[in-house]
């Protein structure tokens, strides 16, 4: 059996009791060591197989489960915060199925959410934005034209912008087309939850700079939006004692 785990953020104590629990019992591990906190390896049993999926083809991480379910052992895939989010599992899964190998999903916490408790703020506020957009910039992936940044600035709504902290400018350029104010508040979170964590309240139009500023070249989640201000939202209907709710009877009018 093959498990797909997400690793969290990176603080070892955020990844999942399952995710925890399928650690200790593995007999082999792939984790991706450019990404994962290596802490997460002191889980593991004394005689477990480790290997770092940086150093790594698919075709050689496809080999190591093959071989490991060939001797009836168990497999952890420990990929970064949660593995759906720019995990490519997708291609490990289908090489999985093409073998007849058993595999499982073990969902993890996304460092976008890592970010958000870093800078200890709600991505959405009634009357700021109700809508969060994942996405990156375009490198050697491509992005569709379709969902390019600029086209997700129209909308407003909170950004989190993964790997794309090497092209701050370009990016900086992208929101301001799309739409967002050069002085839209932004944040850059480097390596969230981590012990070296670091956090850069800046604006859309200063990305470059507060990253040239702090050093921060990689490994780090961009912020953008109003939501990240944290001011100008409403209070929230479900808790305005005016209001009533399945479960308790409001002052107001019906």
């Amino acid at each position: 059996m093959v498990h797909i785990v997400g690793a969290g953020p990176g603080a070892p104590d955020l990844i999942t009791v399952r995710g925890k629990e399928l650690l200790e019992r593995a007999d082999v591990i792939i984790y991706a060591g450019s990404l994962v906190n290596p802490a997460l390896l002191d889980y593991r049993k004394a005689q477990c197989q480790v290997y770092d999926s940086a150093k790594m083809t698919l075709e050689e991480v496809i080999a190591v489960m093959a071989e490991a379910e060939l001797k009836g052992k168990m497999t952890v895939r420990l990929h970064t915060g949660d593995p759906c989010i720019y995990g490519a599992i997708r291609e490990q899964m289908d090489e999985l199925e093409v073998r007849g190998i058993p595999y499982d999903v073990c969902p993890g916490v996304s460092s976008f959410c890592g970010a958000a408790s870093a800078l200890k703020m709600e991505y959405t506020l009634p009357q700021v934005t109700q809508s969060v957009i994942i996405t990156r910039m375009a490198g050697r992936t491509p992005v569709p034209d379709r969902e390019s940044i600029a086209s997700f600035a129209a909308h407003g709504a909170t950004m989190v912008i993964f790997l794309s902290t090497g092209m701050l400018e370009q990016l900086s350029e992208e929101l301001i087309k799309g739409g967002y104010l050069p002085n839209t508040p932004a944040a850059i979170v480097y390596k969230a939850t981590w012990e070296d964590e670091k956090t850069i309240n800046c604006t859309v139009e200063s990305l470059g700079a507060s990253a040239r500023r702090e050093n921060i070249k990689k490994t780090a989640l961009i912020l953008v939006g109003n939501a990240v201000a944290q001011n100008g939202y409403e209070r929230s209907k479900l808790y305005d004692p005016v209001f009533s709710t399945e479960y308790r009877k409001g002052t107001g009018d019906e």
